[in-house]
């Protein structure tokens, strides 16, 4: 018996970190035959179904601040963002009304946008032909509401995923853009078989315990469960059993269910950012992950969440890198079958 299989036949089972036994990558059980397309495409179809209230994720809402506009575009419409002297998020069109300079390059003061080419200022109410979108920030991301987008019959709020409930909890947001539509994102999501193959350097020993089939599946059975080991360092990480779900049609969210940190989630949002100058298609993927546990050092890292951040964003921008290459690739095949 090896000193690593010692330790580990003496490592308590409590403990969150474990280590853990595996062949190489090469001789790890294939899982192609488990994850046939036609199942992947169900899934995708049964959240484009559900309804959204024409809401999109437009940024974490670390990033609209009272100081400076936050610029960017949705289904190519051109946005600006900012909050006023009550704290609140104000969203409108990103063209001043008068000459259409852009307003991303304003100034605040006094919680209103005032334009550097002429000096307009608009306090968030209707001025002439500009006009403000509903805005929602639940405390992590901010949405807007683009109903001449989305279609859809209008809500008054976002499907805002279920979070931990805690009051002690740890959240990042990440965002990277790729040349894809958002149901290219939602796919990768909805394919966690690719986890411990695509992403050896952070899953381990993942195995699928459920998938839903067909397009009939009741709500509270749509889901995706999995037995995974998130991977530390070498042979150590912890085990969880996480469920995937999607509550509406551009996001999917990963919520442990089972192991450390239960209730912990990570939300993929989808968000069309229009066509680029080349004319294909670019999709922004915002993922927070929103960390909990009952443990008492997680309270003790909770305050040292400014530092915790960096390294959480980080890990997500290395996962959704080789992501991104995974939902390109599966819309460049799409698009080169469209005659």
């Amino acid at each position: 018996m090896t000193a690593s299989q010692r330790v580990a036949g003496l490592w308590p089972r409590r403990w969150p970190v474990q280590p853990f036994r595996e062949p190489r990558w090469a001789h790890q059980e294939p899982t192609y035959r488990d994850c046939p397309p036609a199942l992947i495409e169900a899934a995708g179809k049964r959240a484009s179904a559900r309804p959204s209230g024409n809401w999109f994720v437009l940024a974490a809402s670390r990033s609209v601040r009272a100081d400076r506009p936050f610029g960017t575009t949705v289904g190519g419409v051109e946005l600006v963002a900012w909050r006023g002297e009550d704290g609140d998020v104000r969203i409108g069109p990103g063209a001043c009304p008068h000459l259409g300079a852009p307003l991303a390059d304003a100034r605040i003061d006094g919680g209103d946008l005032l334009c550097r080419w002429h000096g307009l200022r608009l306090d968030g109410q209707r001025c002439g032909a500009w006009s403000p979108v509903p805005a929602h920030d639940d405390g992590v991301l901010v949405w807007a509401r683009l109903d001449a987008l989305g279609r859809e019959q209008p809500t008054d709020r976002p499907v805002v995923p279920e979070r931990p409930g805690s009051a002690v909890r740890i959240d990042a947001v990440a965002t990277l853009t790729g040349v894809c539509e958002p149901e290219d994102v939602v796919a990768n999501r909805l394919d966690p078989w690719h986890g411990a193959w695509f992403h050896p350097y952070s899953f381990a020993r993942l195995r699928v315990l459920e998938a839903p089939k067909g397009l009939d599946v009741p709500d509270d059975e749509d889901r995706f469960l999995v037995e995974v080991t998130f991977r530390l360092a070498g042979r150590w990480g912890v085990p969880v059993l996480a469920e995937f779900v999607c509550p509406e049609p551009r996001t999917v969210v990963m919520r442990i269910v089972e192991g450390e940190g239960v209730g912990s989630v990570v939300e993929t949002h989808a968000t069309p950012l229009g066509p680029g100058l080349d004319g294909r298609p670019r999709t922004a993927v915002v993922e927070a992950t929103i960390a909990a546990s009952e443990r008492p050092g997680f309270a003790v890292a909770a305050k040292l969440a400014p530092a915790i951040r960096p390294l959480m964003r980080h890990t997500a921008n290395r996962l959704w890198r080789d992501d991104l290459a995974y939902a390109e690739r599966r819309y460049a095949l799409r698009a080169s079958r469209t005659p």
